[in-house]
């Protein structure tokens, strides 16, 4: 009898909702316990088998010292690395203390500050270590953790969109919320996964998925604020669950910089954004 390929679930910095994706494929898990081998999952069982591991699913950010040494070990234990949600692939929520000043954030929140040891920063598991496939999504979309695990014990590379949120829009018969309504919304440049959820409730795309690929958001951006947005709107949107993914990063940067410049006594009104590439 061959040994099933072993599967590992750790998690950092995270509210736990990717690793319950996992517990929520309810009527698949059977079936996902009958082809792997669940190893190490704190979330799902007690008992824990030793490495290495075949496929090691990370959810969460390194946001301590511990956290950045420990993610190292983990590499060495698996032989396929997947990082899982938002706070693993970019930093999550949390890395909006990327743009604080995290002792403040710390005094504000603890009543014993000093106990807290942390980064001055969130940072994804790419930052680290290698990683062999980055699963978007906060969270993750159950069908799509099905389709990695899939084509992993085929020895495929799962299949996710590439495309943009407005292709699920127009899937679902969606009415564009940024054209027929004049909200700001961030479905053209996202990836898409979600099922375009929030649009079909009248309100806009903030990104959960991240940037898909290619994304313009020079152009998305400038849009919005020759329709009467403002910099510091565009800043709450793309500073987000995914606020320290590149693009979204690059873009809430230009935009708090146009928005510190047209705050001036006297500045006229705010030009397009000019971002650094």
């Amino acid at each position: 009898m061959t040994a099933k390929p072993k599967l590992a679930v750790f998690k950092f910095a995270s509210c736990d909702g990717c690793q319950l994706s996992l517990l929520s494929c309810e009527d698949e898990l059977l079936t996902i316990a009958g082809a792997v081998e669940i190893a190490y999952f704190l979330e799902a069982r007690t008992q824990q088998l030793e490495g290495p591991y075949d496929i090691g699913l990370v959810e969460g950010s390194i946001t301590t010292a511990e956290d950045a040494e420990r993610i190292h070990e983990i590499r060495r234990q698996c032989k396929f690395l997947v990082t899982i949600g938002a706070c693993a692939t970019a930093g999550g929520i949390q890395a909006l203390k990327n743009w604080a000043n995290v002792d403040d954030f710390i005094a504000q929140v603890y009543a014993r500050p000093e106990y807290i040891s942390t980064l001055a920063t969130s940072t994804p598991i790419s930052d680290h270590v290698a990683v062999d496939f980055e699963l978007r999504g906060c969270p993750i979309n159950k069908q799509q953790l099905l389709e990695l695990i899939a084509a992993f014990l085929r020895g495929a590379r799962p299949r996710t969109p590439s495309y943009a949120v407005c292709v699920e829009c127009k899937r679902n018969l969606t009415v564009c919320v940024a054209v027929a309504q004049g909200i700001a919304c961030l479905g053209p440049v996202t990836q898409a996964g979600c099922g375009a959820i929030c649009p079909a409730f009248h309100r806009d795309c903030f990104g959960c998925y991240g940037p898909k690929e290619q994304p313009n958001l020079v152009s998305i951006t400038t849009h919005y604020i020759t329709q009467g947005s403002t910099p510091e709107s565009l800043v709450r949107l793309t500073r987000s669950f995914n606020s320290n993914a590149p693009d979204f990063r690059e873009a809430s940067d230009a935009l708090a910089a146009a928005s510190d410049d047209h705050s001036q006594p006297g500045a006229a009104p705010c030009p397009p954004i000019e971002h650094s590439s």
